[in-house]
Order: C-alpha cells, then sequence, then structure tokens
C-alpha cells in the first residue's frame, strides 16, 4: 500500500482523526528535518505527517531544511505529498477563508534555499513546466466542493522570500503579473517532490488579502491565525476525504519524472552520490 504524506503549515500541527502507529526521527544526507515524521492510518489509508515549521512553529520558511523533509517523505515510502499552506490572496474574488488549488509557481525567493537534490557531481534537469500533480490536484479540488467551502482550482502561487509580509509595491507588482495567492514555502516543496517522483499539490487556505486591498485591514499575524482557526477545521475534513478516494496505483506522469532527466554519465558518478541519492535515483543508475 502506497503512503500519503501530508505537510502542515501555519496552524496545522497535527490531523485529527489520525490513528498514530508510530513516530519516526530520519536522518538525512541533507541534514535534519524540521521534526518527527507522524505514521499512523486515517480514513484506512496509511499516512505520514511532517509540520515544515515543527512543533510551535519554530522554523521561518526560509531555514525550512526542504531537501531533508523530501527526502524523509521519500525515504519512508511516501509516493503522494499534499501540502497545506496558509496563504495570501492577490485577487479580489479569491476572498479569505477560501482554499485555492494551484496549478502553477513563481518563485520570488532571494536567499539560498537548496531547490535540488542534484547539486554536486550530477545533473538532472526535470520537466517542470506543470509543477503539480494534476491528478492529485484535481482530486484535492474535488473534496473541496464536496465539503461545500469555496474552493478554486488553479492560478498561480507565488512564493516570496518572507519572513516579512510584502509592501505595498510588491503586493500591486505580483498583482499586475496576474498573481493569485501568495506564500513562503511551496516552491522549493514542488521542485524537490518532482525529483524524487512524488506527486505533489497544494491546498492553500486563504487567510487575508495580502495588503493590497483598500478596503480590507492590512495583513497581520493576528488577522492570519483567526482566519487560520476557522480554515483548519475544514482542511482537515478536505484530507480526510480525498485520501480517503486515492488510488494505490498512479498513472501520472510524476512516477517516472527522472527518466530521462539525469544527463551525468553513469561512469563518472562516484559512489558516495550513488549511495547517497540511491532511493531517488537507484532505479535510473546501478
Amino acid at each position: 500500500m502506497s503512503k500519503i504524506g501530508v505537510i502542515g503549515g501555519s496552524g496545522l500541527y497535527e490531523i485529527e482523526g489520525l490513528k498514530i502507529k508510530k513516530t519516526e526521527k530520519i536522518k538525512t544526507p541533507f541534514g535534519e528535518p524540521s521534526g518527527e515524521y507522524v505514521i499512523g492510518d486515517l480514513s484506512g489509508k496509511e499516512v505520514v505527517f511532517l509540520p515544515r515549521h515543527d512543533k510551535g512553529h519554530r522554523i521561518s520558511p526560509t531555514h525550512i531544511n526542504y531537501r531533508a523533509n523530501i527526502y524523509g517523505m521519500k525515504k519512508l515510502g511516501v509516493e503522494r505529498i499534499i501540502s497545506v499552506s496558509a496563504c495570501g490572496s492577490l485577487k479580489e474574488g479569491i476572498k479569505p477563508l477560501d482554499f485555492v488549488v494551484p496549478l502553477q509557481f513563481v518563485d520570488r525567493t532571494s536567499q539560498a534555499r537548496r531547490h535540488t537534490f542534484f547539486d554536486k557531481g550530477i545533473v538532472g534537469h526535470i520537466s517542470f513546466a506543470h509543477p503539480v500533480c494534476q491528478d492529485l490536484a484535481k482530486a484535492l479540488y474535488d473534496a473541496g466542493k464536496s465539503k461545500k467551502v469555496n474552493a478554486h482550482l488553479g492560478g498561480t502561487y507565488l512564493n516570496m522570500e518572507g519572513p516579512q509580509f510584502s509592501t505595498l509595491a510588491e503586493s500591486n507588482l505580483y498583482r499586475s503579473w496576474g498573481m493569485d495567492i501568495i506564500g513562503m514555502t511551496n516552491m522549493a516543496e514542488a521542485r524537490l517532490a518532482r525529483e524524487a517522483e512524488i506527486c505533489y499539490a497544494t491546498l492553500a487556505a486563504v487567510t487575508d488579502y495580502d495588503c493590497w486591498h483598500q478596503t480590507e485591514e492590512e495583513v497581520t499575524v493576528d488577522i492570519i491565525l483567526e482566519n487560520l482557526k476557522k480554515n483548519v477545521e475544514n482542511a482537515k475534513e478536505i484530507l480526510k476525504d480525498v485520501i480517503s478516494c486515492i488510488s494505490d496505483e498512479r498513472s501520472c506522469p510524476c512516477k517516472d519524472a527522472l527518466k530521462y532527466a539525469i544527463v551525468t554519465d553513469p561512469k563518472s558518478i562516484t559512489k558516495d552520490i550513488k549511495k547517497t541519492l540511491d532511493i531517488i535515483i537507484g532505479k535510473y543508475i546501478k
């Protein structure tokens, strides 16, 4: 049975109804993940849960060890990851307390986040035109609609650096580009999940209008937390529904993303690199 990973963002530090079997601390070649992985049963499926900011929300978006988090999911046998994330809206029609399942990302991070497993001694160029698993995204959207929440399928998530919120000029610039929502975490996760041949999709909980909306208050942590509390219960119900209906078999291209991506001559790949990346490249590089 394939495992389903859930990465919890701001406000989601545990999953109610998850029958916990064990917690596991994973060692990775890329350092420490955000925290312990919680492994259990939800809706008849095996689920691996990780709060990306750790319990107590101690890790800022810039300093999350994204590589270790995704590597740990891969090591535990996860084939699909659902990212639950708080975000701001850049469109009038996407209101606080709505949910968005974006299909595209734009990266505006400025510090050195590690976005790839292929950075030393091996080169891999994955196809990333469509960064989200279409099958998983559609399942998330359908689950949202079944729960009678206001859900949107599609649009672009702009990944800013943070931890500060946007200036008004930045917010208006992103709106002029046609961006739909804004957050601080998902770009690196999506890239690394694709390299690891894990399906990835985002359930984005809208908490605010960033700072561009003239008739709304400027975004503050208080506003975000208040709306998160309202949204988190709906998010948990959506998770239960979508996890129960996910098939064990995958028919999407995510599962073979590395098939033609590795361009380094296998003879030039050292034993250490092969060992480090075995769970990712092993089926292609012997």
